[in-house]
């Protein structure tokens, strides 16, 4: 039986996500899997590439061969080199921490008491007063 590690597609139209999995050559690509070892969300800047590398290391060892999309990932993350022998690649982009929006809602919040208490009320638009000079104008038309 020919293995394949490849891509299995997930997610909405135009926000794919990726399963990286093992599974026989002959099955669909969204099909039953063997064994799945990592994820790919391209979507994401920088793009989240996980990988359980021992094993990636294992089925690349008894003989799975990887698609040219793993290939590329395989590359990135340095699995690929480690089988085949070769120095590691650079490390990859991690996406910077997320803003806690508990303690900057904290501070603003703390900013806040020390200015003027109580709301910000807008007033309300006082209605305009209509002139009375086009009523006296259209009176005197229809007089004459």
């Amino acid at each position: 039986m020919a293995v394949k590690i490849k891509l299995k597609r997930l997610g909405k139209i135009r926000s794919p996500h990726y399963r990286i999995v093992v599974a026989d050559s002959r099955t669909r690509r969204d099909g039953r899997a063997i064994e799945e070892i990592g994820l790919y969300h391209p979507v994401q800047n920088p793009s989240r590439i996980e990988v359980n590398s021992e094993r990636a290391q294992y089925w690349l060892s008894v003989g799975a061969q990887p698609t040219e999309p793993v290939l590329a990932i395989l590359k990135l993350t340095g699995d690929w080199q480690k089988h085949k022998g070769l120095p590691a690649p650079a490390p990859l982009l991690q996406p910077e921490p997320k803003a806690d929006h508990r303690a900057l809602f904290e501070a603003v919040a703390k900013d806040a008491e020390g200015g003027p208490k109580g709301e910000a009320i807008t007033q309300k638009k006082k209605a305009d007063k209509k002139d009375e000079a086009p009523a006296e104008s259209a009176a005197e038309s229809t007089e004459a």
